[in-house]
């Protein structure tokens, strides 16, 4: 059997975050199984976040995105930690999507058609995100609008169909027990490898 090649993506620009607590949980479980992982700090990144001119002109990628392209090519699992921020992701984790997941990467449109052509097939995905309110607020009562965009119009429109979503919340005021059990229940979603 070949072992799942795991890449850890997080989305968090501060490292002594909970999220790098997380990521760290998901790889420790996942390594347990042998699969192989490579991880991308989006914080440790050299590059402009900014996609200046939209997809009307093609500006260079620095060599930090590519190699981040190249991992995500590789991967037939992606996770991605990352806290939510105003009903998003955070400022460098979205110029991180707009800068990587470009047309001719991650999907293509086709001529003349409101439709394109998915590249990412084949692949399967987790989301795990923190939150400083209780995840069933969140979906109750805002509908997870993160959620909706990194799966629904993000993941799936590049082609990845499975997408299993884990959100963590309230951490804003949490208990050392509280974060001790989720570290343990993402350690055993990597030793799952889902």
């Amino acid at each position: 059997m070949t072992k799942k090649k795991i890449l850890i993506i997080n989305g968090h620009p501060d490292k002594e975050s909970f999220n790098f607590g997380l990521s760290e949980g998901y790889r420790k479980g996942a390594e347990k199984t042998g699969a192989e992982i490579k991880e991308i700090n989006i914080r440790e990144l050299d590059f402009n976040p900014n996609l200046q001119f939209g997809y009307r002109k093609r500006t260079e990628l620095e060599p930090d995105l590519l190699q981040a392209q190249e991992k995500l090519k590789w991967a037939d699992h992606i996770v991605w930690v990352y806290p939510v921020w105003w009903g998003s992701v955070p400022a460098i984790m979205k110029g991180f999507l707009d800068r990587v997941l470009l047309p001719g990467f991650a999907f293509k449109k086709k001529e003349g058609s409101l439709w394109w052509d998915k590249y990412f097939t084949g692949k399967t995905s987790r989301l795990i995100c923190t939150l400083d309110q209780p995840a069933w607020y969140y979906k109750w009562f805002y509908g997870s609008p993160t959620n909706k965009a990194m799966k629904k119009l993000t993941m799936n429109f590049i082609g990845v169909k499975s997408v299993k979503i884990t959100s963590i919340g309230p951490i804003r005021l949490s208990t050392e027990d509280f974060r001790h059990k989720w570290l343990k229940k993402i350690e055993n979603l990597g030793e799952k490898n889902i």
